[in-house]
């Protein structure tokens, strides 16, 4: 049988068992835990291992320190121009103030995601259908202020808010995709007409240096032609003067008079016999048998040159 002290004992050693457990309190990484005494807040637990007073200190509310994602239900919004488009977001939020958490508002999740369909609904009706597409960076930016103002006093902190889907209805959305066809098309026709004209553009600039090349080198020939002709006439006229140099001392010398009086005669000669070969009609002169009055002028005219020469 036992006896009343190890009755007492073992009751103590149960009370004790039972201490332990009712006071004995882990808590997790990333994990806070407010500990109310006698219904008062009293302290705020953080990770680790904690002992409470029984019967009179208990965790009254445990909060997660993560990052958590709180899905924002599709809602009908109403845009500038009166279109009604279906949205639906999602908000990553954390909790850094577990006090403010636990007493600043019943439930941080559900308020926050009610405040972002609020202010998306507020964003989308500032703004045409055609801009909700473009400016999803500015209505995220929007929602967070909008959240963020709000949650200060409930201890937790608005990391990032996403659209994820904007769903105009299916007569809109058949516009849409008609405009974007057509706007398709406008590029398609406007690039086309951008080659063709590019492509006349590079025709007539090379028929245009074609012209100018073959009127260089038209100019080229011609001037190539010119100093020829030049050239020539220059030669030409050089070889004269020096044939009338070389005619000129030959008549200076020892019987150069007489010998030019022979070739005045050769010449007159057969000249005269070249006209009568090449026509019927031929007009001769009063003193045509008079070859030695024809040599005898020549030959004064000769000598009058000479002594101008001289």
């Amino acid at each position: 049988m036992l006896t009343p002290a190890t009755v007492a004992l073992i009751a103590l050693a149960v009370l004790l068992i039972v201490v332990l457990i009712k006071g004995a309190v882990i808590v997790p990484q990333k994990t806070a835990a407010i500990v109310e005494r006698l219904g008062k807040y009293s302290r705020t637990l953080e990770a680790g291992f904690h002992v409470l007073i029984p019967f009179v200190d208990r965790t009254s509310y445990t909060f997660s320190l993560k990052e958590k994602v709180v899905d924002v239900p599709a809602q009908i919004c109403i845009t500038k121009d009166n279109v009604s488009v279906e949205v639906d977001g999602i908000i990553y939020l954390e909790v850094q103030d577990a006090f403010k958490a636990a007493y600043g508002i019943d439930n941080y999740l559900r308020a926050a995601s009610q405040l972002a369909q609020t202010t998306l609904r507020s964003a989308i009706g500032k703004i045409d259908l055609d801009k909700t597409f473009e400016e999803r960076e500015k209505i995220n930016n929007e929602v967070i202020d909008a959240i963020d103002q709000a949650a200060m006093t409930w201890g937790v902190k608005v990391l990032r808010y996403e659209i994820k889907d904007i769903t105009p209805p299916l007569s809109v959305k058949e516009a849409m995709e008609a405009q974007m066809t057509a706007e398709r098309q406008k590029r398609a026709n406007i690039a086309t007409s951008e080659g063709v004209r590019q492509s006349m553009i590079n025709q007539s600039e090379g028929e245009k240096q074609k012209q100018i090349n073959e009127a260089e080198g038209k100019a080229a020939q011609v001037t190539l032609v010119a100093e020829a002709d030049a050239k020539r006439i220059e030669m030409l006229a050089s070889a004269t003067a020096q044939g009338i140099r070389l005619v000129a001392e030959a008549i200076k010398a020892d019987g150069g008079l007489e010998a030019l009086n022979m070739r005045l005669a050769e010449q007159y000669i057969k000249e005269f016999g070249n006209l009568a070969k090449q026509t019927n009609t031929v007009l001769m002169p009063a003193n045509v048998s008079d070859v030695a009055g024809v040599i005898a002028t020549a030959m004064s005219t000769v000598k009058e040159m000479k002594v101008k020469v001289e």
